[in-house]
């Protein structure tokens, strides 16, 4: 099925997830300035003081060129204002590396997640047929080898100061996610093996070694010797990045991308763990138990404490989306009917709760009520968990997202 087009997905639903896609994105071109993209209220507005935040264009030129491969029209300009603008004002000319936004702060830090999904959206528009992403790519491969890559830990490392003399004294369970779906991406692109086989080790340590061991629940904090910071941010737990506790939502994201890899390292002829697939269930199985309906209300929580009780009781849109992600990953994968109960459970919610039909897109948050909030995210700046949503169940699960449309087409 690696070359394949998703053999479980019916012709009404997936028009229905092809429809929802151009929905998103109807909305998301609002997003455009004239050096990148900035950050949509809830209406689909910009600030009339907005600038191109390098996160959302990022993901926004990735977005974009998955929807440039699927044929729909006026999206490879779009790819083309984003690898400008990465290239361009976002980039750190004198350090190196990218800012957080189009206006930084004196000493900004350069962050292993922003530089990953640089890489991501580099990957993707050179996929799409960007002329200037090649340059770009060679630029974010070379960063990332420079100063995040840690040969020694196999994993990344988290930050640094912007003159990169600074490092910060963390490791990070999320940006070494978002590693690692970059390195599926790269290693499509450039055909280096070493980038699947920097993404094995990754999941070797934060997954099937430590994530096992604490029942599949994936531990997010870590100190500079990958030991577990179990306190951390106990004063800020509803952070957007690095909450207090157990995120269910990554270990949803967590277990698709053990999937693509597995297929990703057959598809090479890599060695191919056994465990991936297993551990790929443990993830999801733990996740659905502790997460969903947990609080007595439909959804899953976004945090949990280390006893698995609900701490932070929003329910996120992007943990929806990753939800039902992984659970046609694994159906795929399996064929098994508990994970297509799974997918419609899931979307079932998504589609009586978080798609926004009046303004557009979805909501990106809900309260513990499952009505619309504002408390963690605000307005709606995040097309890629979405598109990617209504996209995955489509595709089989190698290669990556836009090689594997490029070869559909």
């Amino acid at each position: 099925m690696n070359h394949a087009q998703s053999p479980l997905i019916d012709g009404p639903h997936s028009a229905w997830l092809d429809a929802e896609g151009q929905r998103l994105l109807v909305f998301a071109r609002a997003s455009q300035l004239e050096l990148g993209f900035g950050n949509l209220d809830s209406y689909g507005h910009l600030a009339a003081d907005a600038i191109a935040d390098t996160i959302t264009t990022a993901r926004m030129t990735h977005s974009f060129a998955l929807a440039h491969l699927q044929g729909r029209s006026g999206c490879l300009e779009l790819v083309e204002l984003g690898v400008a603008a990465l290239a361009g004002t976002l980039r750190d000319v004198e350090h190196g590396g990218w800012h957080a936004s189009a206006a930084p702060a004196g000493d900004s830090i350069k962050a292993a997640y922003l530089h990953a999904f640089v890489a991501l959206a580099a990957s993707s528009a050179q996929v799409a047929g960007s002329a200037a992403a090649p340059a770009l790519l060679a630029q974010a491969i070379e960063i990332i080898e420079a100063h995040f890559w840690s040969e020694s830990e196999g994993a990344l490392r988290e930050s640094f100061s912007r003159d990169w003399q600074q490092q910060e004294a963390y490791r990070g369970a999320n940006s070494n996610m978002h590693g690692t779906e970059a390195f599926l991406a790269l290693a499509d692109v450039t055909g280096e093996p070493i980038w699947l086989q920097r993404a094995l080790r990754i999941v070797e340590r934060v997954i099937h070694g430590h994530a096992r061991a604490n029942g599949f629940s994936v531990i997010e904090h870590f100190d500079l010797h990958w030991q577990p910071l179990t306190d951390y941010n106990s004063d800020n737990r509803a952070d957007g990045y690095r909450p207090y506790g157990v995120t269910p939502g990554h270990g949803f994201e967590w277990a698709r991308l053990l999937l693509h890899l597995e297929a990703a390292l057959q598809l090479a002829d890599l060695p191919t763990p056994d465990w991936l697939l297993a551990d790929a269930r443990g993830l999801f199985a733990s996740a659905c138990e502790h997460a969903w309906h947990t609080d007595g209300a439909p959804g899953i929580v976004y945090t949990l404490d280390w006893q698995q009780r609900p701490v932070v009781r929003q329910r996120l849109h992007w943990v929806h989306a990753e939800a039902s992600a992984a659970a046609a990953a694994l159906w795929q994968r399996t064929g098994e009917a508990q994970y297509q109960c799974w997918y419609g459970r899931f979307w079932a919610f998504i589609q009586a709760h978080l798609i926004d039909n009046d303004a557009g897109s979805w909501h990106h948050e809900l309260s513990p009520d499952n009505l619309p909030s504002a408390t963690i995210w605000a307005g709606k700046p995040d097309l890629y968990h979405a598109y990617q949503a209504v996209l995955l169940p489509t595709l089989a699960l190698a290669p990556s997202l836009a090689t594997g449309l490029a070869r559909r087409m």
